[in-house]
């Protein structure tokens, strides 16, 4: 496992990060984290060598505005002595807060669900720009230093989902952070805060950890042939999410990224990825294969969905996330087959009320996706272009 320092800090943290936001569930139902199942992949992983554990207030939960169970599962997880190999990470609700003293409220909540004294590395959640005007107003950044100075936290970050630059160099430059989280891929190099943002926030000393390094898993499978085959022709050895994860390796600015892994091949493929990949260390060719990739896929994807699920619980019961899944498979391959595929399983593995032809247009899911997709259109082309 390779390391890297975090800047402003003196701590060597594993390039690669366990996220607790897609652990193995039971039945479908997020809700229900297979535990035995998942804490033989965090402890796995970290005996092979990820010191950096991240979490949040909602993950595994019923919607974003209650507490999940991934936070609890995280304090069972590493019992045993394994809090003591890693840096906890875990995100205060933003969208949750209405006070000073509700930042207070939920970050003592979860050292309580955390069974910890301190959180390694504290994020403020979510950051757009209505959540960063309200909560400066309420002196986010008081609370932070506060927070820093009783010894609760050790340090302060953010994470950002909002598609304007200037108001991620905005929040960079408020507050002295110790480390951001964006999301960053070679299909969202100039999405969201994007490589402008990654190397503003380096420049001014941040550390930067990544989300969302394989999209929700859509760079690690389920590739159209095209691309596979560009992947096969530079190197046949490597994997999609191989591929993936050196491009993101492969720039110095980047502290940790950030994999939601599932299934122990994934661990043991991340963790060999992670001992391999060096800064600066893909050739031309390799850029330019990752290049033609990205050109194929963004001429394929419909609908820019991650599966992040901040968007449900849908009030109408619609399943958004899959809805989304069935549209992109429609469109990612020219193969008539998989297209009826796709109609198929949207048809008869999604209920009445989970599809999409049951959205009764409220907006509530538009207030938290963080690409900012207008769900609602792209529901009603799901329903035009799947439906029988």
């Amino acid at each position: 496992m390779l390391y890297r320092t975090m800047p402003k800090t003196d701590e060597e943290l594993s390039i690669l990060g366990f996220g607790c936001m897609r652990l193995p569930v039971i039945d479908n139902d997020p809700s229900k984290i297979d535990e035995d199942k998942a804490i033989a992949l965090v402890r796995d992983s970290i005996d092979r060598g990820v010191n950096y554990i991240d979490t949040a207030y909602p993950y595994h939960g019923t919607g974003m505005g209650t507490a999940g169970e991934s936070e609890p599962f995280v304090a069972r997880a590493l019992k045993d002595g394994y809090r003591e190999k890693v840096k906890l990470a875990t995100k205060l609700p933003s969208w949750l807060i209405q006070s000073r003293e509700d930042m207070h409220k939920y970050l003592n909540e979860q050292l309580q669900r955390l069974e910890t004294d301190c959180i390694d590395y504290y994020l403020v959640h979510a950051l757009n720009k209505g959540l960063w005007e309200t909560l400066a107003k309420l002196g986010i950044t008081d609370f932070l230093d506060q927070a820093i100075a009783d010894g609760r936290i050790r340090h302060a970050g953010f994470s950002f989902h909002d598609n304007s630059v200037e108001l991620f160099k905005e929040i960079v430059d408020a507050y002295d952070w110790t480390f951001c989280q964006i999301q960053y891929n070679y299909i969202d190099e100039n999405n969201q805060a994007g490589r402008e943002g990654l190397e503003y926030a380096a420049g001014k000393g941040l550390g930067l950890v990544i989300m969302e390094p394989l999209r929700g898993g859509s760079l690690a499978a389920h590739l159209p042939e095209e691309a596979v085959e560009a992947f096969g022709k530079a190197d046949d050895s490597r994997t999609p999410a191989d591929w993936a994860l050196r491009w993101i390796w492969n720039h110095s600015e980047v502290s940790v990224v950030l994999s939601g892994m599932n299934a122990m091949e994934q661990v043991e493929e991340n963790c060999r990825v992670a001992s391999e990949a060096q800064v600066d260390s893909m050739t031309d060719t390799e850029i330019a294969t990752v290049d033609e990739v990205r050109d194929i896929l963004s001429r394929k994807v419909k609908v820019g969905c991650t599966g992040c699920g901040y968007c449900m619980p849908c009030p109408a019961g619609v399943n958004i996330p899959q809805n989304f899944t069935y549209l992109n498979d429609f469109h990612r391959f020219d193969n008539p087959a998989t297209k009826q595929t796709a109609k198929y399983v949207y048809n008869m593995l999604l209920s009445a009320e989970e599809k999409s032809s049951n959205c009764v247009e409220c907006g509530q899911c538009e207030e938290h996706c963080p690409q900012g997709i207008k769900i609602r259109d792209m529901l009603k082309e799901v329903t035009e272009t799947l439906s029988n």
